[in-house]
């Protein structure tokens, strides 16, 4: 391995460094982007649970919040439960940007460093190819170890920039699809909630109604 970091000559360092940040940008977005983690099963059971039970107070709902990003967003609907049902959605909306805003974290730089490592690799090309025409221009054709030293170069640095950016790319690819099937899962079961609440409201009011009349 070193022997290809030495004749890939000083370009290989910011592919190396590209490598090694994307590296522990995946590792961290795999450990975060559980699905565990954000989107807990039977979340809205629960706490259609707590409201049946008339145990929905402000500790269960901050617990709510500080457990999972889906918990966050329906605490924040939960907060306005005693309003009409487009204040809870426009909270939820608010909250849910933030929400969405905080697991599309690094990907971003994920999408730079699959953009930047190639044209790395190909500005070690140039450098290598530079390297080449100098060497012909100073010594002619005659010396082949100087031309395959540049060769060398331009080749390897090709290839590592390549190496780095292609699993870089399949990886933010690949994370940006579970960040939006979050995102859906997250919408579904807060409309769920803002149904379930709302709808327990309506049918009250609805007996009410009808025990007046």
């Amino acid at each position: 391995m070193l022997i290809f970091v030495n004749a890939g000559g000083w370009m290989m360092l910011p592919i190396l460094l590209c490598s090694v940040v994307a590296t522990a940008l995946i590792v961290e977005r795999f450990w975060t982007l559980q699905t565990r983690r954000i989107t807990p099963d039977n979340l809205v059971a629960q706490v259609w649970q707590w409201a049946n039970a008339g145990v929905l107070d402000d500790k269960r709902i901050q617990a709510l919040r500080d457990g999972s990003p889906l918990g966050r967003v329906l605490a924040a609907g939960l907060v306005n439960r005693a309003h009409d049902r487009i204040v809870m959605k426009d909270s939820i909306e608010e909250v849910g940007r933030h929400v969405i805003y905080e697991l599309s974290r690094y990907l971003n730089t994920l999408g730079t460093i699959a953009s930047i490592a190639p044209l790395l690799g190909l500005l070690g090309t140039v450098i290598g190819m530079i390297k080449v025409f100098a060497a012909i221009t100073a010594q002619g054709v005659g010396d082949a170890s100087v031309l395959a030293g540049g060769i060398s170069e331009a080749l390897i640095t090709t290839a590592a920039g390549l190496s780095v950016a292609i699993p870089t790319l399949m990886f933010y690819r690949y994370f940006l699809g579970r960040v939006e099937g979050f995102v859906v899962s997250m919408e579904q079961e807060a409309l769920k909630l803002v149904e379930v609440l709302h709808g327990e409201r309506e049918q009250e009011n609805a007996r009410a109604a009808s025990e007046e009349n």
